[in-house]
């Protein structure tokens, strides 16, 4: 394997454990349907869409 095969293989690691660290995060705060603009309020019944309507 070459240096840069090494490099890449670091980066990937750092994204993947960026997003490992921000989705216990997230749960830590009680969310939950991470992602969702609405994520506390949600109660977790968004079935992947996260449409809420503001009445």
């Amino acid at each position: 394997m070459n240096y840069v095969d090494y490099i890449i293989i670091a980066i990937v690691l750092c994204i993947i454990a960026g997003i490992v660290f921000y989705l216990y995060k997230a749960k830590k705060r009680g969310e939950k349907c991470i992602g969702c603009p609405y994520a506390k309020q949600c109660g977790g019944k968004c079935s992947g869409s996260c449409e809420h309507k503001t009445e």
